[in-house]
């Protein structure tokens, strides 16, 4: 049998649980569909989290065996995030016809913002991978994440969207009258800056549904609000069903002065895949997880007036208008954010003809 000649490495895999490993799998199964793929991933722990350190180290060896194990090098090795750089060394050393590719996602692409000791070094760590993997085909989550990149010098090949496992049936436009944020409560999420400057402005019998794990300390003081109810972690048909219900999803990010960004934003296509009405920030990498006026819509970040007028108006949306627009938008989801999209504009990525390429000029 032929080898593959792609070479699919990545430190993000199951049983470890998170956005990144969701992202690998789903990669490596989808591009099964295209051709063979040999994938030598690092699996996590069996309660979802991460490997430890020790198995972190010995990774680069199983890398290395996989590759000397080969008859031939592969054609594309493609490592799963940008920390994991160094692994392209030796292909790119001593087999100069292996392309390297690259996903980019977000913390992986921005930790240098953070400052500090830390993020200095991370940051310098980018910039030497940068000029020894010059002309690496990167490919990034979002044009944030593409801008991004360029800080530490890196250029990105393209811009693949990420894509959603969730969906929902048909809704009939009804809802509960109640909004709903789904996610990590922390500044740049906007949870709480909605809480305070977009939910006074509102009727006071509307409420605000909060879904999600992991919080800063300074934004859970959201949930003692009032007119908060916090649901938990949501996973699955409850999650699907809670954004069908709602009046609203809000995806109100804002920008924050320590440089963390939204990398895509996958709650924006998951709900939109499920029926529900989703309003997001104008901001980072939420402008390519909404096709604007379709998915969902962009409003200005951090401008309470349009976030509280746009709320008002869809309160008062008949309910047949209101359900076409949802059938549209799912429509719309779930074939612009769908895993066999991601696949073919990841292979058109690495130069190979490929006939079901979706890949927009606006994304090259």
């Amino acid at each position: 049998m032929d080898e593959a000649r792609i070479l699919f490495v990545t430190r993000k895999w199951a049983p470890a649980v998170g956005g990144m490993e969701t992202y690998s799998m789903r990669l490596a199964e989808a591009m099964q569909a295209i051709e063979p793929v040999e994938v030598v991933a690092l699996p996590g722990k069996p309660h979802g989290m991460p490997p430890g350190a020790l198995a972190l180290l010995a990774f680069p060896f199983r890398v290395i065996a996989a590759l000397l194990r080969r008859r031939r090098m592969p054609e594309v090795l493609h490592l799963g995030d940008m920390a994991i750089w160094p692994l392209a060394l030796l292909p790119r050393l001593f087999f100069a016809d292996t392309r390297i590719a690259l996903s980019a996602h977000g913390t992986d692409v921005a930790y240098h913002r953070r400052g500090g000791v830390k993020g200095r070094a991370y940051g310098a760590y980018l910039r030497l991978g940068a000029r020894l993997l010059r002309g690496a085909r990167v490919i990034a989550n979002s044009r944030a994440t593409r801008d991004v990149l360029g800080e530490t010098g890196w250029t990105a090949c393209a811009v693949v969207p990420l894509a959603t496992d969730l969906s929902g049936p048909a809704t009939d436009g009804r809802h509960n009258g109640r909004i709903l944020f789904v996610g990590r409560l922390v500044a740049r999420k906007g949870c709480g800056w909605f809480v305070r400057e977009v939910l006074p402005l509102l009727p006071e019998a509307m409420e605000l549904d909060v879904a999600g794990t992991g919080w800063d300390e300074a934004e859970s003081e959201v949930l003692r609000h009032p007119r908060v109810n916090w649901l938990g972690a949501l996973e699955g048909e409850a999650l699907a069903r809670a954004y069908a219900e709602a009046l609203c999803v809000i995806v109100p990010n804002i920008p924050i002065a320590n440089g963390e960004y939204e990398g895509f934003g996958l709650v924006a296509p998951e709900a939109a895949a499920c029926g529900g009405m989703v309003l997001a920030a104008d901001l980072d990498g939420l402008r390519d997880a909404v096709v604007h006026g379709e998915t969902g819509v962009l409003i200005c970040a951090a401008n309470s007036g349009a976030w509280s007028e746009k709320i008002l108006s869809i309160i008062q949306t008949p309910i047949a208008i209101r359900a076409a627009r949802l059938a549209q938008s799912q429509a719309t989801a779930r074939t612009s954010f769908n895993w066999s999209t991601v696949a073919h504009n990841t292979h058109a990525a690495y130069g190979f003809e490929t006939s079901h390429s979706t890949l927009s000029d606006r994304d090259r």
